[in-house]
């Protein structure tokens, strides 16, 4: 995204200006809750959804690209990338993009993930123009400096060394990999330390023209926000920095996966000297597409997702085995996860991964009771409305509708299809995931005998 001289810069905006394509893709009550889309001629996406009763605004762009669009030499390029998008623009240094949001009590930040990169600010409505204009300057006009590079470097090591002090989150990145081998979806978000020394300022700017180009772009924005200032406004930014030049360019449409290799059976162990032994039980799950994830949802619900659920009233509170027990899925755009993670005293690791192979069989079996279904609906119901409560949350749910499934639902939607869960979609979901064979990662201070018998829990 190079500057452009200004006669080329307005004949794009003309260009632009002529074809921009807005639709409303939800009807609020009195203009509440609306939510519209416009497309502009360079593929650049721009959705809001409207909330006239709040005094904030949140704004984010979210890339299609994440780490499992890097190669293995590229690996953690993507959140390297993310970090250094802050670092300073033809117009701003990073102190000027860091004391512009500070000065207003704005908040900024941005998250790396598998499949997608978000860049966001939190302001009052009065200063979103700010906001607008500080993002898309990031996005646009970023240096990519060898010295910031270079400065940076180090901060990501740091950050890939916090993340190596905690178990409990390494042993998620550990069972990514026992799932998906050395593949994208298995290898970490961070990268590891011989691959971001590895990186060059050269190769992060190739991997940055590719993949911020605005077909590959999407703007959401949520709160006390007017959707054609928004669009006028972001326009005129990336028009300054001469980004929207392909007046033909389509967006770039979901991503449909690439037929990852998920594995079944395997057991991979990390010996390290921790106070808990930090466990992750699990199988192959869904696809975020699948229509059966509603049903998925209760399930994971149920088992381990909250207070009442199964896992958590028989491993802790029936036996106190454990302070943390809890079961999640990841859905991806062509596979997913399904696991149960524990933290334990590495004496106790066997009877834990015992009562919890046990709970996941007795649901593959026989199913959950129907009061535990009704009861995961409500829990659900009322999580995701409660979720959505502020405009952060929106934003987000706003800018990964448009980016994974190109679509958008409501909410009064949403509650309904999970209410439409029956016990039957329960039960044959458990059935197909639980009944498969489990994989199983473990962190902790083991001895030789103890990791050994581990294959037991898998077998």
């Amino acid at each position: 995204m190079t500057s452009r001289s200004p006669k080329t810069t307005a004949r794009t905006s003309s260009e632009a200006r002529a074809v921009a394509r807005t639709q409303t893709l939800l009807k609020g009550k009195d203009g509440i809750g609306t939510v519209r889309r416009t497309t502009l001629p360079g593929g650049l996406r721009i959705v809001t959804e409207t909330l006239p009763s709040v005094r904030s605004a949140t704004f984010g762009i979210w890339a299609h690209v994440g780490s499992r669009d890097e190669t293995p030499t590229l690996g953690g390029a993507t959140h390297y990338l993310e970090h250094l998008l802050f670092k300073g623009t033809h117009r701003r240094s990073a102190l000027d993009i860091s004391s512009a949001l500070d000065a207003v009590g704005g908040e900024m930040n941005a998250f790396t993930a598998k499949e997608y990169t978000c860049y966001y600010a939190r302001v009052l409505d009065t200063d979103l123009p700010l906001a607008i204009d500080v993002v898309c300057d990031m996005l646009t006009g970023s240096l990519i400096l060898q010295e910031d590079v270079d400065a940076e470097r180090g901060v990501i090591l740091e950050e890939i060394a916090m993340t190596e002090d905690d178990p409990g989150d390494v042993v998620h990145d550990l069972f990514a990999r026992t799932m998906f081998g050395d593949t994208p979806l298995g290898r970490p978000v961070l990268g590891t330390v011989d691959t971001v020394e590895a990186l060059t300022a050269d190769r992060i700017r190739r991997f940055y023209k590719k993949h911020y180009d605005p077909t590959h772009l999407v703007v959401a924005a949520a709160g006390n926000v007017d959707h054609a200032t928004v669009v006028r406004q972001v326009r005129r930014a990336f028009e300054k920095a001469g980004a929207l030049t392909r007046a033909d360019a389509a967006p770039v449409a979901p991503r449909d996966g690439r037929r990852t290799i998920r594995t079944a059976g395997r057991v991979e162990v990390l010996n390290r000297r921790t106070e808990q032994a930090h466990v992750v039980l699990g199988v192959p799950g869904l696809a975020r597409t699948d229509d059966r994830r509603w049903a998925l949802g209760v399930l994971n619900t149920a088992l381990g997702g909250g207070m009442s659920s199964r896992l958590f009233q028989e491993v802790r509170e029936k036996r106190g085995l454990a302070y943390s027990v809890y079961s999640y899925t990841s859905g991806f755009a062509d596979c997913g996860l399904f696991g149960v993670y524990a933290g334990c005293r590495p004496s106790q690791v066997h009877d834990v991964l015992s009562i919890c192979r046990d709970e996941l069989d007795r649901v593959a079996s026989e199913g959950l009771t129907d009061d535990e279904i009704a009861r995961a609906i409500g829990q659900l119901k009322g999580s995701t409305v409660l979720g959505l409560e502020d405009t952060g949350a929106l934003m987000n749910r706003l800018g990964k509708s448009e980016l994974c499934w190109g679509d958008h639902m409501s909410v009064d939607d949403m509650l309904a299809r999970m209410a439409a869960v029956t016990p039957d979609d329960v039960r044959e979901v458990a059935a197909e995931l639980l009944g498969q064979r489990t994989s199983l990662s473990v962190i902790g201070p083991l001895k030789d005998k103890q990791a050994d018998r581990l294959h037991t829990a898998v077998a």
